[in-house]
């Protein structure tokens, strides 16, 4: 599966910046990244409207023009919205969905079951679960998530961003080979790939994809000495990335790279305090500058 982008979606005065998406991707495709998912949470998808949302996935389709898979984030906290996105999204021309554990309103295993049942049976492309209980109150259970597979094979994997190594260790052992365990968490990349899981959804790729895909594939293919030297190296951006709210800090960097044009977030997000500011310059700069 290896390393697959959570893009942001670059805005410039408040709209979406369209050249900077088509930059980005033609940025992620040079650089040798995976994949791409478009939409998920650093995305910023809970502050697009349906019609950004949809025209964002259609656009990184278009731009990535099969040479990368696109994986679309269409999850919500209602099923009835979560299918609708994800009908929408097919035929915008994705490739599989990124599907988020309902939020806020925080759902039975049982209900979690019936929410993404519903959704397998609204298409035959793939589904990545998506368990984050950071962001969303619950977690997908290995349970449940070995329940869904059983019935629907098109459910191929879990994005599982709770921090656990031993769930995602169990999560491989217990299902079948086929199915895809990748981690949601940068700095968890190697230590994941340690138990048998077979790739990220990166954050910090949007800034440096060439050395977060090399990362993936070192561990993918268990050259885990080579790894653990490059996943040292990058230790300090993955962990400082993460000081104030996703994306703000990555979106900060990669507009002082120029890969973008802009910094903007959407409220209720906001630029960095001055303190966190000059931390993360520092520590990309730094890292930047080690990758050379």
């Amino acid at each position: 599966m290896g390393a697959h982008t959570a893009l942001v979606t670059p805005f410039l005065k408040g709209a979406v910046a369209w050249d900077d998406l088509k930059k980005l991707v033609e940025f992620q495709i040079r650089e040798g990244i995976d994949g791409l998912v478009a939409v998920g949470t650093t995305g910023e998808s809970p502050t697009l409207d349906y019609d950004e949302h949809i025209e964002v996935i259609r656009k990184t389709v278009e731009f990535a023009a099969g040479r990368v898979p696109v994986m679309a984030g269409t999850g919500s906290n209602a099923t009835t919205e979560a299918l609708d996105l994800t009908q929408r999204a097919d035929e915008a021309g994705a490739d599989a969905f990124l599907l988020v554990a309902p939020y806020y309103n925080k759902p039975s295993q049982e209900g979690l079951y019936r929410h993404f049942s519903v959704l397998a049976e609204a298409t035959a492309k793939p589904i990545i679960l998506y368990s984050i209980p950071g962001r969303c109150g619950i977690e997908i259970t290995v349970e449940t998530t070995l329940r869904l597979r059983k019935q629907f094979p098109h459910i191929v994997g879990i994005k599982e961003a709770g921090g656990q190594v031993d769930k995602a260790a169990r999560l491989v052992r217990e299902a079948d080979p086929e199915f895809i365990v990748l981690s949601g968490d940068d700095s968890l990349t190697l230590p994941f790939a340690e138990v048998g899981a077979q790739g990220i959804i990166s954050v910090a790729s949007n800034l440096i994809p060439g050395p977060v895909a090399k990362l993936a594939k070192l561990a993918r293919t268990k050259q885990f000495a080579e790894a653990k030297v490059l996943h040292d190296q990058l230790a300090d951006i993955f962990k400082t990335l993460f000081v104030e709210p996703n994306p703000v800090p990555v979106k900060h960097c990669m507009m002082r790279a120029g890969i973008i044009r802009s910094d903007e977030v959407r409220l209720p997000l906001c630029e960095m305090s001055e303190a966190n500011r000059l931390l993360v310059e520092k520590v990309a700069d730094a890292t930047l500058a080690s990758l050379r």
